[in-house]
């Protein structure tokens, strides 16, 4: 019997280690699942042996290692038995002897670090911007950058009357402090010197040649948020971008050398919606294309493809967010990315590609031009650029074609990335894990190996 395909809710193993525990843990974590005992990748039953011991052991190692219950059930095929493991998801985090496991995708991860944290806190119903800052006081409030912000907020029509208001009712009114302090938004956005409290709150920026090796030169921008959200582009204009960028109040764009719309999108995100404990904003101007790396995979449940479509907006920054739309800086229907990629369509340019990349979330836009380059045959930066990505997708292991365009954040393979890795082939960069059968349903690409 052929079961149907593995997914972020289904895992197939042949047969059952302790250290499947750990996947356990990860479908507890996340949104639940079913791990199938006996079959192959597949989806194949090969059949299990002494079946009643591990319908004993299963559910007594889940529930001695794990202190969670899961459903384990007989099933039975013509071609043997298998056994089916079923988790649901847990509100509490689930832990295996101190570690926390998510599934993620078809993969599962471990939480460590910023991303521990804040998974933790999302379990208990809460998230770190909404969080007190004990060594906090008004005297870290930069006053002219909170007078800023409600210039810029007015005539928006979602600011609350603020006017006669003190420096902490008006943070109050925006949710930024209570009877308790301040809280840790209220930093980021107004602080005096929010890299006292959290260290890497800054952009860097980085000019670059054709690639990483070629720096030419590179910059620091530090403070708070809506102190960086109009220095960042004054730093672009100022040393980095040939044709000079107009963000007029963050509200009215100019064409320039990229779609002005998409680059005050990325930064917006970038700021926004980053883990304020993890890296700086890095942000990669090259000779072809522009990139922003921010910390922070994507919330839960949203995938790359989501970002290219209408979805919910689940800030991982809720007050921050909130605060922001108030200023008019951003909405609150999730549409950021939408305007990154009907910004650079608008413009004629190549299509932008969003992955998540070291722990964090990375865009790039291309120039005008660029795509002319690939499709004439020549190699071009972008060419580059995904055959760099496309190597570094593999060496985590075989991934089909449809695989490979997931994570490249596209509904399905295109004709670009079909001939890409027809190159791939051709140059035996890569090579196919099933020969004889080159269209395969089940055909995977992988790496080719060399001699030291």
């Amino acid at each position: 019997m052929l079961l149907k395909n593995e997914s972020q809710n289904v895992e197939f193993k042949e047969s059952w280690h302790d250290k499947y525990l750990e996947w356990v843990c990860g479908f507890a974590n996340a949104h639940g699942g079913t791990i199938y005992i006996g079959i192959d990748d597949n989806g194949v039953v090969v059949g299990l042996s002494d079946t009643k011991k591990l319908l004993e052991d299963i559910p007594n190692k889940i529930r001695n290692h794990l202190g969670i219950m899961a459903e384990v059930n007989l099933k039975e095929e013509d071609t043997g038995h298998y056994i089916e493991i079923i988790i649901p998801p847990y509100d509490v985090a689930v832990s295996l002897r101190g570690h926390y496991y998510y599934r993620s995708g078809s993969t599962k991860t471990e939480y460590t670090g910023a991303a521990l944290n804040e998974f933790l806190l999302k379990k208990a119903g809460k998230t770190w911007d909404n969080a007190i800052e004990p060594l906090a006081t008004l005297e870290d409030i930069d006053v002219p950058s909170l007078n800023r912000f409600i210039t810029e907020a007015e005539g928006k029509g979602r600011l609350p009357d603020v006017s006669g208001l003190s420096t902490f009712q008006i943070l109050e009114k925006l949710r930024l402090a209570d009877e308790k302090g301040i809280k840790r938004a209220a930093i980021i956005l107004f602080g005096k010197d929010p890299g006292k409290f959290y260290p890497n709150l800054t952009v860097k920026l980085g000019r670059f040649g054709i690639n990483d090796a070629n720096l030419r030169f590179q910059e620091n921008e530090e403070g708070n948020l809506v102190q960086l959200l109009h220095e960042v582009p004054n730093q672009l204009n100022r040393k980095f971008l040939i044709k000079p960028i107009e963000f007029e109040g963050l509200q009215r764009i100019e064409k320039g050398e990229y779609p002005v719309a998409a680059l005050r999108e990325m930064l917006l995100n970038a700021l926004v919606h980053r883990n304020y404990m993890g890296s700086m904003t890095q942000i990669r101007i090259y000779d072809q294309k522009i990139s922003i790396w921010n910390e922070g995979i994507l919330p839960e449940g949203m995938s790359l493809d989501a970002l290219r479509r209408q979805h919910p907006s689940r800030p991982r920054n809720p007050i921050i967010a909130d605060v922001c739309f108030k200023a008019g800086y951003i909405d609150s229907w999730g549409r950021g990315t939408i305007k990154i990629i009907e910004a650079c369509q608008e413009a004629g340019l190549l299509d932008v590609q969003m992955v998540e990349e070291d722990g964090g979330f990375l865009v790039t836009i291309f120039k005008s031009g660029v795509e002319s380059g690939v499709e004439s045959g020549v190699e071009s930066g972008v060419e580059s650029d995904m055959t760099t990505q496309i190597i570094h997708l593999l060496e985590q292991g075989p991934l089909s074609k449809s695989q490979i365009a997931q994570k490249l954040g596209k509904d399905k393979p295109t004709r670009y990335l079909n001939d890409l890795m027809n190159k791939l082939l051709d140059s035996e960069i890569v090579q196919h894990t099933i020969p004889d059968k080159p269209h395969s349903r089940l055909q995977k690409y992988r790496l080719v190996k060399t001699s030291e």
